[in-house]
């Protein structure tokens, strides 16, 4: 019953932005932590940025990717800028859901996952 679809990944080149969505059905968005990870080609899925009470960036992406949510639209979203070949990877939106000041940064704090979209960025 639970759903996450992302969207807005594609090809682009160093130093433009992209903003992917992740749009949510079934649960409560407004009482969830959501966050962004990424797995690149041969590497461990890595989170990117959280949003609960409080948010929290990788240090790679920190002050180039903002986490955001539109709770009227029951969305996700990660607006990127400043996009480095290094951030080429398939981009996953996931849920837990409880929403505390509770950091949450392993896939395994995560309830449900959204299949992904991919971002390719060429120099």
């Amino acid at each position: 019953q639970v759903q996450l679809v992302e969207s807005g990944g594609g090809l682009v080149q160093a130093g433009d932005s992209l903003r992917l969505s992740c749009a949510t059905s079934g649960r409560t968005f407004i009482s969830a932590t959501m966050a962004w990870f990424r797995q690149a080609p041969g590497k461990e899925r890595e989170v990117v940025a959280t949003n609960s009470f409080t948010t929290y960036y990788k240090d790679s992406v920190k002050g180039r990717f903002t986490i955001s949510r539109d709770s009227t639209k029951n969305t996700l979203y990660l607006q990127m800028r400043s996009l480095k070949p290094e951030d080429t990877a398939v981009y996953y939106c996931a849920a837990k859901w409880t929403r505390t000041a509770t950091l949450y940064l392993k896939e395994d704090d995560y309830d449900d996952w959204g299949q992904g979209t991919q971002v390719t960025v060429s120099s």
